[in-house]
């Protein structure tokens, strides 16, 4: 059975995508996990992997052209496997709803495997499982994974998908009603945690309806839907919510997921704040204004010094704390990059700061760079950065220190940060205390989150479980 290639939603807000460039054409045999085509938002550019291996045919998917979420792009059939050109193309539907399962897989930009005809993705998908796989109930290939890993009966979800397909979020759903089921019988006799955070008076709060509201002092976006305390995302300097993306699809669990623009980044462009102090009120009466109450913080160079300074206050009880290449814990810092890039408004400056930021220059997509530079050609972000930036870099140093506040935590933390970092020393991080999980990743830049996502999502979901 061939497999349907389809085109992923990669924003939360994206109904229409483009396939800026493919990797193969039509006929080409290619392999699973290999970059398949290029697709490009208004928001993202990412590079999406073949979901099978195989001949390339029926290529429909025209580059630079609007495609519907979840439209067919093309189909690859497997070797020896006859190719029909009429039945594939017969096999596509002509009106397509955008599907909200597809842009959350193993890969930054994932093409979620849907089969043209039979209800498996697989032919073993069909002789193991649960009741509700074997009875041929229509569901995603990534669903029925986490459906399996969690003891999950698909019979027994409903699915929000096209054609009530069960997707990621249907059964991540059911998983949190499962485990909190468990929870609550269990409740009474279980221990406290090793690490405490400040007595909890009332459940924790969800992630509200209404992230990106006006009324929040910073502009808000809601990246994952879920249930329990939510995780929020803070990025560095020069950044934007939009950058978390790559690492989001590799997120587990059913946490909801929320990111903060700073002032002067992404959708909080024209919000200022003169220096570091006035960053860190800003995200802590975002928190107040949504009515979070409890969260799993997570923040990037100059969001991680944020974060820190964040979970040692009272306005928020942060349950756990993960800080990547964090800001704020050494003197010197490359104010080469934090001054030029700011300044970049350019594809060419753009492109040469974003490698910059990585050991591989492969790991930031040429869409990236263009999708970047689209966002920065006005100068708007370019003014605003730069005036920000001469409160907290200037000379090659920060003045930025939250390395102290680290004696005052009871909430688990880790520590991810690059040895191949030229932006923030890997050397900032030595001497700290055994309380403090460090993890150092080699042939890795000032980005973990984007050069080791795997990795950083397996140790985030182990500070949030």
């Amino acid at each position: 059975m061939p497999t349907e290639v389809i085109l992923p939603k990669v924003d939360m807000d994206m109904a229409t995508g483009q396939i800026s460039r493919w990797f193969y054409k039509e006929g080409d045999a290619i392999k699973k996990g290999e970059p398949l085509f290029e697709i490009e938002t208004d928001k993202a550019a990412m590079e999406v992997d073949a979901p099978a291996s195989g001949t390339l045919r029926n290529v429909t998917g025209a580059e630079g052209v609007d495609i519907a979420v979840g439209a067919p792009v093309a189909w690859i059939y497997a070797e020896g496997e006859a190719y029909d050109a009429a039945a594939a193309g017969g096999s596509v539907e002509t009106k397509v709803e955008p599907d909200p399962d597809v842009e959350t897989d193993s890969k930054p930009a994932p093409a979620e495997v849907v089969p043209a005809v039979a209800e498996f993705a697989r032919p073993e998908d069909a002789k193991q499982g649960s009741e509700g796989e074997r009875r041929g109930v229509r569901a995603t290939p990534l669903a029925r994974r986490i459906a399996r890993e969690h003891g999950i009966d698909l019979a027994t979800v409903t699915g929000s998908g096209p054609l009530g397909r069960i997707g990621r979020d249907d059964v991540e759903t059911a998983a949190a009603a499962k485990s909190e089921v468990k929870a609550l019988q269990s409740a009474a006799a279980a221990p406290q945690p090793a690490f405490s955070c400040t007595p909890k008076t009332a459940p924790a709060a969800r992630a509200p309806a209404s992230a990106g509201d006006a009324a929040t002092p910073l502009a808000v976006t809601r990246l994952r839907e879920g249930e329990g305390v939510p995780i929020v995302l803070v990025h560095g300097f020069a950044s934007e919510t939009a950058s978390w993306r790559p690492l989001l699809g590799e997120l587990t669990g059913g946490n909801p997921v929320l990111g903060i623009d700073l002032p002067g980044h992404g959708a909080s462009l024209d919000r200022e704040a003169d220096g570091f102090d006035a960053l860190v009120s800003s995200v802590e009466e975002t928190l107040i204004a949504l009515g979070v109450t409890s969260c799993h913080l997570v923040g990037h160079s100059l969001g991680g010094a944020v974060a820190m300074a964040v979970a040692s206050g009272t306005a928020t009880d942060v349950r756990s704390l993960m800080l990547l290449s964090p800001a704020g814990f050494g003197p010197d810092i490359d104010t080469g990059f934090t001054e030029g890039f700011a300044r970049a408004t350019a594809e060419a400056p753009v492109r040469i700061w974003l490698r910059h930021l990585v050991s591989d220059a492969g790991a930031i997509s040429d869409g990236f760079v263009r999708a970047t530079a689209r966002g920065r050609a006005d100068g708007r972000q370019a003014d605003a950065q730069s005036r920000l930036g001469t409160h907290l870099f200037s000379n090659g140093a920060q003045h930025v220190s939250v390395r102290d506040l680290l004696a005052h935590l009871s909430m688990p933390v880790k520590l991810v940060a690059g040895a191949e970092d030229r932006v923030i020393p890997v050397r900032h991080f030595t001497g700290l205390s055994g309380r403090i999980a460090l993890h150092v990743f080699p042939r890795t830049g000032h980005m973990p989150q984007i050069e080791q996502k795997g990795d950083v999502a397996r140790l985030l979901h182990e500070l949030t479980r």
